[in-house]
């Protein structure tokens, strides 16, 4: 009896540390990198210094199998809906738009121009200029230069995003994502695009000012990186 015990103990010792959840929209943990995931919520490093990308895909990723399915994507999208639909009546409606755009994602709501010197970023009746870790919009943290992704999902143009809607837009955003065609994403893929995503992004001109988003540009062929 003694020496099973003791086997159950050195197992215990020798066992790999659980790996946390990273920190998501709930404003906890902002230490590392920010990231926007595909369906547009906010992800932070656990850590200071490390990417967001990183730990959005461990916790995306359900079967701990190192890469992303569809399915998984859809899963994740249907978590941040879950949270979004305060209300609890099936869809992100206009006011839970607002919320999001205000509060948990603003940078969605920046606009920008070309400004005497450079480019800046409009916020109400303020401006700033944009970095190179900071530019307008979603797309700058993201992988698909979407620049307002929860919004873009609204397919029928009420006004509204219902559980449906995004779902079909997470199944979406996946297909844009897997170039290769494996129904499978793996992180380097994923740091990939987003390092052309960074790279095509601070090449493109922005729009004129006033100028509307082409929110559903990467949703209509449109590839990761690519305008």
């Amino acid at each position: 009896m003694l020496l099973p015990l003791l086997l159950l103990a050195a197992a215990q010792t020798a066992a790999p540390p659980t790996i946390a959840s990273p920190s998501r929209s709930d404003g906890t943990q902002r230490l590392g990198r920010a990231f926007m995931s595909p369906m547009g919520e906010p992800v932070f490093g656990r850590l200071p210094g490390e990417d967001g990308l990183a730990a959005w895909f461990v916790d995306s990723d359900l079967d701990h199998d190192g890469t992303l399915t569809g399915d998984e994507m859809v899963a994740d999208g249907e978590n941040f809906f879950r949270m979004l639909d305060t209300d609890g009546d099936g869809e992100i409606g206009p006011e839970e738009i607002e919320y999001y755009e205000t509060r948990i994602a603003p940078r969605v709501r920046v606009r920008t121009a070309m400004g005497d010197n450079g480019l800046v970023a409009r916020e109400g009746n303020a401006t700033r200029r944009l970095g190179a870790d900071n530019e307008a919009g979603a797309g700058r943290f993201g992988l698909l230069q979407i620049p307002e992704p929860v919004m873009s999902a609204d397919s029928n143009f009420n006004r509204g995003v219902s559980a449906d809607e995004f779902r079909q837009a997470a199944l979406l955003r996946f297909r844009l994502l897997d170039v290769s065609g494996t129904g499978r994403l793996t992180l380097p893929q994923l740091q990939a695009i987003r390092q052309a995503a960074i790279g095509a992004s601070n090449r493109r001109p922005p729009p004129p000012a006033g100028a509307s988003n082409d929110a559903g540009a990467a949703e209509n062929g449109i590839r990761p990186g690519t305008r």
